[in-house]
């Protein structure tokens, strides 16, 4: 598999990267070490391309703004790798995975990866495994990954936590300024990006103009450093766009490049992928305890009757969550001792 994402021809190459992000999203026990080995073997050759996150609410405009995009780069000679979020029903647990059907010229162009993931309940509308999925798509030599992100209003640090430049998406008469503040999301955008312009051009400007202005009342990015201009640091732009129509999207790439070389260049881009990889530890570090949790045998005994005492008032949740986790610890440390004695 590893030969094949390397140094495969394009038809070998994609069949293994699909099969190395499966092998990744599995949560069966073997394929999780397999999938760590992998990863450790592709990592001396990732890290060379372009991370961007895109989010935005539904209707913006995302997929179709991606695959013009896509296009766009692939006339430039760059090969593109997507990554597509779909949000997972609370209800049915399913997703319909629809944006690779979305992106239809796109997906039949050899230059382009897309791969559709559920983000299973995971807050930030991000799969569990877009990281790792991200990383096999830069050993395979892509020179751009584009995460798309469900934008839905949850915590959209996560792609920004994952991704070396955020894009959001918003349209024309989307609100006044305090309304873009309220949004809370926009102090984290590099790039704000007004899509639809060209259904009402006088309200995407009245858009650009509320938004920039909206985000020198936030001290652009919320940081005092970036409240004087200072060429070593990126200031956030607001830009239009037709992504229907192509237009607007060469300017956009050029923010992106601009962004991009800046941000090399005062060695920021390096420092954030360096503290992204710090966090991504940890998350998977919690995401492990909160498995073993589940799966501790004298949690699993005392659970049933816990849940039923909450349920009907007996005890309190904060008290029964004590109880599991005093349970869960005094085994591991058990365990621990044992090993020790060995």
């Amino acid at each position: 598999m590893q030969q094949a994402l390397l140094h495969g021809n394009p038809v070998q190459q994609r069949r293994a990267m699909a099969k190395a992000i499966t092998l990744l999203e599995s949560t069966r026990a073997d394929h999780r070490a397999q999938g760590d080995e992998l990863l450790t073997q592709l990592l001396p050759h990732t890290g060379k391309a372009l991370r961007l996150g895109i989010s935005g609410v539904p209707g913006v405009g995302k997929s179709t703004f991606i695959e013009t995009l896509g296009l766009y780069l692939i006339g430039q000679g760059l090969r593109v790798a997507v990554l597509a979020i779909d949000p997972s029903s609370s209800v049915s647990g399913g997703s319909i995975l629809g944006d690779k059907t979305r992106m239809e010229h796109l997906s039949v162009r050899e230059e382009a990866y897309i791969r559709p993931s559920p983000s299973s309940g995971t807050l930030g509308g991000v799969a569990e495994k877009t990281r790792e999925a991200m990383l096999v798509c830069e050993a395979a030599g892509y020179d751009v990954v584009i995460v798309e992100t469900v934008g839905v209003g949850q915590s959209e640090t996560t792609v920004w936590g994952m991704t070396d430049m955020f894009v959001l998406l918003q349209l024309p008469n989307a609100g006044d300024e305090l309304q873009a503040i309220k949004k809370g999301v926009m102090e984290i955008a590099d790039l704000v990006v007004i899509n639809k312009a060209d259904i009402d051009p006088n309200a995407a400007t009245r858009a650009q103009a509320q938004i920039t202005s909206s985000l020198r009342l936030l001290g652009l990015h919320g940081s005092a450093g970036h409240e004087r201009h200072d060429a070593s640091f990126w200031q956030p732009k607001v830009l239009q766009i037709s992504a229907l129509a192509g237009t607007g999207v060469a300017e956009f790439w050029a923010a992106v490049t601009e962004f991009n070389t800046l941000q090399t260049a005062n060695g920021r881009r390096a420092a954030r992928r360096q503290q992204q990889n710090l966090a991504w530890m940890w998350q998977r570090i919690e995401a492990g305890l909160k498995h073993a949790f589940h799966q501790n045998a004298l949690v699993q005994a005392r659970l049933p009757a816990l849940l039923a005492d909450v349920s009907a008032g007996r005890i309190a949740a904060s008290t029964a969550a004590r109880n599991l986790l005093s349970a869960h610890a005094g085994q591991a440390l058990t365990a621990t001792q044992s090993i020790a004695n060995t």
